[in-house]
């Protein structure tokens, strides 16, 4: 009897030890729980704009081709590609082939003709293309080189046809650039043609600058789909969502450190934010837009951006 009374002694110092230990761990533990960094934003109201980024190309709508006027040769070519001309300016001179027949007979004054012609520009423009040089021999009617109207330059803005009432006359976009640069425009007409394959219209865009472009150059046009005057957004890296982009929602702070999952209803969208439809949100409420990504419900969070 006597020895397991020091037996029983040991057990319950044991069993108390064990039960201590473990609540200092849990409190331990519960004292250094992980709190997810993160930083936070608040709603704001104003104008927002969902615009349609569509392609398009450069090109001069107009063209003047300069034909041969006689059967002969290339006496002279004045000009060069991509050099501007005036109306009247002397683009070719010409020698009939009559006159080079007879160049062996220029010293019989009776039989001597100079059989020159000279070939001027019908309008003012830029020389887009040259298709005969010195020397060439050419006919009567054969094309000599094509003169491009300035003021006919646009851009070939390419509609899918499930687009076509989005895209309306008269409307003003604006036309990005390749090199980073916009500049405005204005859709003033369009073809009344389908495109058989690719199922789109072209638009023609006119742009408002003095700077000139080449031909075939590839831009995007942004047009203005809808327009709201005041809406609440919040930046896009705020809204979350599912796998199959049926659900949307945000993490708000109830307090400093708790972020619970809140669903909402999103309206239209821009490149960098998006509109929150419902719930209606205070301007006061904090939402998380950093450090939110597989974030549970009821998250503890710290935030860092204060």
């Amino acid at each position: 009897m006597s020895k397991r009374i020091p037996y029983l002694i040991y057990c319950f110092i044991l069993a108390i030890g064990t039960t201590a230990c473990h609540q200092v761990s849990e409190t331990t533990e519960s004292q250094t729980a992980v709190k997810t960094p993160v930083k936070i934003t608040h709603l704001s109201q104003g104008p927002l704009v969902e615009t349609i980024e569509l392609n398009a190309t450069s090109a001069y709508l107009k063209k003047n081709t300069v034909r041969s006027t006689a059967t002969g040769y290339i006496e002279k070519c004045y000009v060069e590609p991509g050099a501007s001309v005036k109306a009247g300016e002397l683009l070719y001179t010409l020698t009939t082939k009559e006159a080079k027949a007879l160049e062996n007979h220029r010293s019989d004054s009776a039989m001597s003709f100079s059989g020159l012609l000279r070939i001027k520009a019908p309008k003012s423009g830029i020389v887009c293309e040259i298709t005969q040089q010195t020397g060439d021999y050419i006919q009567d009617g054969d094309a000599l080189c094509s003169i491009a109207d300035e003021n006919s330059f646009a851009f070939l803005l390419e509609v899918p046809a499930e687009m076509l009432s989005s895209i309306h006359l008269n409307n003003h976009c604006d036309i990005k650039l390749p090199d980073g640069g916009t500049i405005p425009g204005n859709i003033i007409s369009k073809l009344p043609v389908m495109d058989q394959n690719s199922q789109t219209q072209t638009f023609i865009v006119k742009p408002i600058s003095a700077r000139q472009f080449p031909v075939n150059l590839l831009a995007t046009v942004s047009i203005a789909k809808k327009v709201i005057k005041d809406a609440w957004t919040l930046p896009k890296t705020a809204v979350l969502t599912n796998e199959t982009m049926t659900e949307f929602w945000v993490m708000k702070l109830t307090n400093d450190s708790i972020a619970i999952k809140t669903p909402i209803t999103k309206g239209i969208e821009t490149t960098d934010k998006v509109e929150i439809l419902h719930p209606a949100f205070s301007a006061s409420d904090r939402i998380i837009f950093w450090g939110n990504y597989g974030l549970p419900d009821t998250a503890k969070v710290t935030i860092v951006n204060q």
